[in-house]
């Protein structure tokens, strides 16, 4: 759980999640992670650590935003399931064993779904639902909430996503690109009684280009010039047929063609074309080297039957 200015919050949090695990039969740990608070959630924390020996904080020492506070919580986890949630009360621990279970029928993320959401309207309800509608149907991931932060993932997935920037909304996405099956259980939804949201209608922008990412990663993360080479190639023959046009007329009928702005059209489609290709290709070179020096792969195995 990431947590950043929480101070009224995580104490009660911490005792409905012993009370949610503590008759499930689980082995389980709760990793808290204070995403540089300026408030007294630290504080709390180390207190609560005393008295709950499965409680492990991370204090970061400055806000480094949700998505790095969700890494860090990845990296450090040893159970075989990973579940995430928010701090603030408004996800309900009991819903974890509803999840766990579905996790159990053979898929690899099980999603939370608000579906009786307790935001406002404006600043949240909607904007979220044309969120939503919008990722399904541009990533072919098809979930009513991504905004949920309350999901099971098995170990192996959750320790192969790469978070950052604010990619953490597409978490589906990310595990989808590693053949991860997922599914979607409807969970209850709180209002927030205490504390500040920290989310609102100004981050929409930010979703945009972050949907704009996660479509590129999704066709062309591992062959760029496909991408970059397919624009150019059509900037740089449209440019070309213009300028071949052009110097058609001025060879055949005498026309002045210096002045005229589809001359200048045509060239920087060109220049533009080649500029994209070139592009195109050095991404090539940056995928490869980054694949051969890091040691990852392309895939991803789902078992070995020998």
């Amino acid at each position: 759980m990431p947590v950043y200015n929480e101070e009224e919050n995580v104490s009660e949090l911490v005792e409905r999640i012993w009370k949610s695990l503590s008759s499930t039969g689980f082995t389980f740990e709760v990793i808290m992670v204070d995403d540089g608070s300026t408030d007294r959630t630290a504080e709390i924390l180390r207190d609560l650590k005393s008295r709950y020996p499965w409680l492990r904080v991370v204090i970061f020492r400055r806000n480094f935003g949700q998505s790095a506070a969700m890494t860090a919580g990845f990296d450090l986890a040893r159970g075989s399931v990973v579940v995430t949630m928010d701090g603030d009360l408004q996800n309900d621990p009991a819903d974890i064993p509803l999840l766990v279970k579905r996790l159990e029928e053979g898929f690899d993320v099980v999603a939370g779904w608000r579906k009786d959401r307790k935001d406002s309207l404006v600043s949240r309800l909607l904007p979220s639902k044309v969120a939503n509608w919008i990722i399904g149907r541009a990533t072919g991931v098809r979930l009513h909430d991504y905004g949920c932060s309350l999901k099971a993932y098995r170990r192996e997935i959750a320790k192969n996503l790469l978070l950052y920037g604010d990619l953490h909304r597409f978490i589906p996405v990310l595990a989808s690109l590693q053949g991860a099956r997922i599914a979607e259980v409807v969970v209850t939804h709180h209002p927030r009684l205490r504390g500040k949201s920290k989310y609102g209608i100004g981050r929409t922008y930010r979703v945009i280009l972050d949907l704009m990412l996660m479509i590129f990663f999704q066709k062309f993360a591992t062959r760029p010039l496909q991408f970059f080479g397919s624009a150019g190639g059509i900037m740089f023959l449209s440019g070309l047929v213009i300028d071949l046009y052009l110097s058609l007329e001025k060879i055949f009928l005498g026309k002045d063609i210096g002045h005229r702005p589809l001359l200048l059209l045509g060239v920087l489609l060109i220049l533009s074309g080649l500029i994209l290709f070139c592009i195109g290709l050095l991404a090539e070179l940056i995928i490869r080297t980054y694949y051969e020096a890091s040691g990852k792969r392309i895939y991803a195995i789902r078992e070995i039957i020998e």
